[in-house]
């Protein structure tokens, strides 16, 4: 623990025509332990030349602006480590490492552009270099925040480098990623007392992200799409527009999880009623996970049409195990969802008019036609798994019968009238 200390005066001299102040304080080192030293300099204002200040002008400023705000009894010591061994010796063992694959792929691509910086050149050549190339040449990036100490990252240090790849070409959302990176580092030093300034990144401005115009699907185009599809993939849209599913949770699915029959099913000591879906896993990199969110555990109805696209994927002679994926490819994997988008699902949708479709637009043509055939908002948000509780706490994870009803009504308007036996 700190000492306890007194306000003190601090040190206000003269560096190159210039009024400077430091003052003692509790430093924190890299091993945890604290010292008492010297403050990073402050600049107070001129002390020659036009609008030079007097000794006293630049104690009065020094007090108001420094000194009256450093009651030790009240300061978290500054720690004077930099953020790249912040980075790697706390922040990545003790944040990064506990997120899904996800998460971790998230801050292995932005982590070195936080600390090294942003390329000069976005566009390098990726091919393989050959015998006899010459060397490639180093890359040169600027604006990083790595060899900084934590204590002296000002907003300014942070803008700076947003800025620098916005003008080198990258996207907003990009730049988004970058200063929530940063934002992430120093809100886990705050958490674990390394830090106790203001986040330098939240006051960070950014332009106005332009995002490709949403789109959702009618009740004849959803008709359309799903009659010109092969069965995999008409069930896999089917799955998204009429259980409100995203990609990863639809490729996610296993058999055991789906209860197409009119019995009862238990599965991992769970009651899962009859014509209803567990929502418990994704797919995402190439491997099963847990849903990204608490939320995201739900139970989805399954009407009609959707049972009887699933019974038709069931058919086939491998993979109908319950630990086998629903959607499985040749070697029992889930297929992939970039290859099913471009090779069947947009090439038939750009046939039918509708070359922007994507999987997003699936899930929000659920939330739309739900709207239309009469789904409460809240019955939505528990159906979709939204995490706003003041939606949601009213609801259990089961669908009401209210919820099977919209939904039945919906598949009946795409795939016309049927009966469940």
């Amino acid at each position: 623990m700190a000492r306890r200390r007194l306000q003190q005066k601090g040190n206000l001299y003269q560096q190159g025509g210039w009024w400077k102040l430091r003052w003692r304080e509790d430093q924190l080192l890299a091993d945890g332990t604290t010292k008492y030293g010297w403050s990073k300099p402050a600049w107070i204002g001129p002390a020659l030349g036009r609008g030079k200040m007097t000794e006293k002008e630049a104690q009065r400023t020094a007090w108001d602006n420094f000194l009256s705000r450093l009651d030790k009894n009240m300061r978290t010591p500054q720690t004077v480590m930099t953020v790249r061994e912040f980075a790697e010796r706390k922040f990545e063992p003790e944040h990064v490492a506990m997120l899904k694959p996800g998460g971790r792929l998230h801050y292995s691509t932005h982590l070195p552009i936080v600390m090294d910086g942003i390329p000069e050149l976005k566009y390098r050549s990726r091919k393989k270099p050959k015998p006899g190339d010459p060397p490639a040449q180093p890359v040169t990036r600027i604006a990083g925040i790595g060899d900084m100490r934590i204590r002296d990252v000002s907003t300014e240090d942070c803008q700076r480098l947003i800025s620098a790849a916005l003008q080198r070409g990258y996207s907003v959302q990009y730049a988004t990623h970058i200063r929530n990176c940063i934002s992430a580092i120093f809100s886990h030093a705050a958490r674990k007392d390394w830090f106790s300034e203001r986040n330098p990144a939240k006051r960070v401005e950014l332009p106005e992200m332009v995002r490709r115009e949403a789109h959702a699907l009618t009740f004849d185009q959803v008709m359309k799409l799903a009659a010109a599809l092969d069965p995999l993939t008409r069930a896999i849209v089917l799955c998204a527009v009429l259980t409100s599913m995203n990609i990863a949770e639809v490729l996610g699915l296993r058999w055991k999880y789906v209860n197409i029959s009119n019995v009862w099913a238990t599965v991992d000591g769970e009651s899962l009623p009859p014509w209803q879906i567990a929502v418990r896993w994704q797919w995402t990199l190439r491997q099963f996970g847990s849903v990204k969110a608490k939320k995201r555990r739900r139970q989805v109805v399954i009407p009609v049409l959707l049972a009887d696209a699933l019974s038709v994927v069931r058919k086939r002679e491998r993979f109908t195990g319950p630990d086998d994926a629903v959607f499985a490819s040749r070697s029992g994997r889930p297929v992939d969802e970039k290859n099913i988008m471009r090779r069947r699902l947009r090439k038939a949708a750009t046939a039918l008019g509708m070359p922007w479709i994507g999987w997003h637009d699936l899930r929000r043509t659920f939330s739309t036609l739900a709207d239309e055939v009469g789904m409460t908002a809240g019955e939505r948000q528990a159906t979709m798994g939204h995490a706003d509780a003041r939606m949601t706490a009213h609801y259990t994870r089961t669908p009401s019968e209210q919820a099977r009803a919209a939904v039945e009504r919906m598949a009946l308007l795409i795939g016309g009238p049927g009966k469940v036996n």
